[in-house]
This record gives structure tokens, C-alpha cells and sequence, in this order.
């Protein structure tokens, strides 16, 4: 897993103290930038979270791109709708080797590990079989209508791959690039943080934790899952584990 933050928001802190502030302030934004600072912004954060008050927040946006993730990952990932989403397209890219990720569980058991990468193998096999049975045919239908060589090439290849690709199984690895606000992002942390999470997207989350953290410690000080900062949302479905929890996002 590769997990890189290609950019943000720029003095984040400020735009949203200065978003904050002019929800109550009777003078203009350049007014407000002019009495704050890093200290002022830290303090007025500390009090829009304390407060909930969350809107101030969507000024601010990260945007990173993660790679050496399932497909599995990203069914999950896409189901936050308040974000933005490109990934590599198994359509329009021909995948002759894919990789592939394996849930610690499966590799970790040798026989469970040997089924698991056959699978993956014979599913490599059938795509590549079903691609080249598909290219012909849908080039020689092309070229039986008139369709010249080339543009008859162009066009069956995307349609070869983007009924192959049916075989490929939600361990495929993939890769995507996605942009979230801050609100956004914090709410996505606290599910997918959370120790209930799937491993793959809570392992993910982890990191991007540590790397918002590093950037702006005062706007994702309570960042993590809901335990983080309350109570378990989880009931009976809880952990039980609160305290090992906060400590780890405590010292991140």
C-alpha cells in the first residue's frame, strides 16, 4: 500500500478560522486575517470542535493518491459520496499481470495462501483467454462491415477488456485518487478508523491519520475513531478495547 497526499488546502488553519470568525464577526475577512494568528487560529479550532460547529471546516481540502489497494478497498472508500474519485480504469486498461492483495488471514494459513493464489492465477488465464477470443471476433465483425484495419484495432480493444475484466476478482489491486474536505475527512476517519472497520481500508486510514496530523495537528487533533473523543458507537459491537484506542491515536 502506497498512500501519498499530493495536495492541500494551503494556511488551512487560517481559512477556516477566518470562515469561522465571520459567522459572528460584524467586519470582512481581510479584517479578521489581520488579528490572527497561528496561536489565535489553534484556539479558535479547538473551540469550533468543541462546539460542533463543523461547516467552517469544508473550506479545507486534501487530496491523495493511494496505490497497492483492492477493489474491495475502494467499494468501501467510494461510499462516502461528499468526495471526489478518479481511479484506474479496468475499461480503458489492458491488465496482463494484475496484482493482486491478500488478507493477512489467507497468508498467514500456507493452505488457505495456495488456494487463495491459484484462484488469482487461473482468474489472470481466463481474462487473457477471454480478451483475445473477444478482440478477434470484434475485429473480424468491424472489418466484415467495412470498418478499416486500424480503426477496427483502436476500437476492439476496449471493447475486448471491458467485458474480460468481469473475471477479475475485488483482490485486484488498484489505484485512486480522491479528494475530501476537512469535514468530510474527519467523518471518514471516524468509521473507517474505527477497529470494526475491514483491515484494509482501516489500515489505510491510519496512515493518512498520521500524515494530516503532521500537517495540521491542530485541525485533526481528535481525529480517529468515534471512541477517540466519546463514547463507543459500536454497542454491543464494541471492541472493548477504548483505551488501547485512544492511546495509539493519542500518540500519533
Amino acid at each position: 500500500m502506497n498512500i501519498k497526499l499530493i495536495s492541500y488546502t494551503p494556511n488551512a488553519d487560517q481559512t477556516i478560522a477566518s470562515a469561522g470568525k465571520l459567522c459572528y464577526s460584524p467586519v470582512g475577512v481581510s479584517d479578521i486575517e489581520e488579528n490572527l494568528s497561528k496561536e489565535s487560529c489553534d484556539r479558535y479550532i479547538n473551540m469550533l470542535s468543541d462546539l460542533g460547529h463543523e461547516s467552517p471546516l469544508e473550506h479545507a481540502s486534501f487530496t491523495f493518491a493511494v496505490e497497492g489497494v483492492s477493489r474491495t478497498l475502494t467499494h468501501q472508500l467510494v461510499r462516502h459520496r461528499l468526495a471526489s474519485y478518479s481511479q484506474q480504469s479496468q475499461r480503458y486498461v489492458r491488465i496482463d499481470n494484475f496484482e493482486y492483495i491478500i488478507s493477512p488471514s489467507i497468508k498467514s494459513d500456507k493452505k488457505a495462501s495456495e488456494i487463495f493464489i491459484k484462484t488469482m492465477q487461473d482468474d489472470q488465464k481466463s481474462y487473457t483467454e477471454l480478451t483475445d477470443l473477444l478482440y478477434e471476433r470484434h475485429y473480424n465483425d468491424f472489418i466484415n462491415h467495412g470498418v478499416d484495419e486500424r480503426e477496427a484495432k483502436r476500437k476492439v480493444e476496449k471493447l475486448a477488456i471491458e467485458d474480460a475484466r468481469y473475471v477479475f476478482p475485488n483482490a485486484c489491486e488498484t489505484k485512486i485518487v480522491f479528494t475530501m474536505n476537512t469535514r468530510s475527512l474527519l467523518h471518514f476517519f471516524s468509521l473507517r478508523c474505527c477497529n470494526r472497520a475491514q483491515w484494509e481500508i482501516r489500515n489505510m486510514t491510519l496512515e493518512m491519520v498520521k500524515i494530516c496530523k503532521d500537517i495540521y495537528p491542530s485541525i485533526f487533533k481528535n481525529a480517529g475513531p468515534n471512541c477517540v473523543n466519546g463514547p463507543c458507537s459500536e454497542g454491543k459491537m464494541s471492541c472493548g478495547r477504548i483505551n488501547e484506542v485512544r492511546e495509539l491515536y493519542k500518540n500519533l
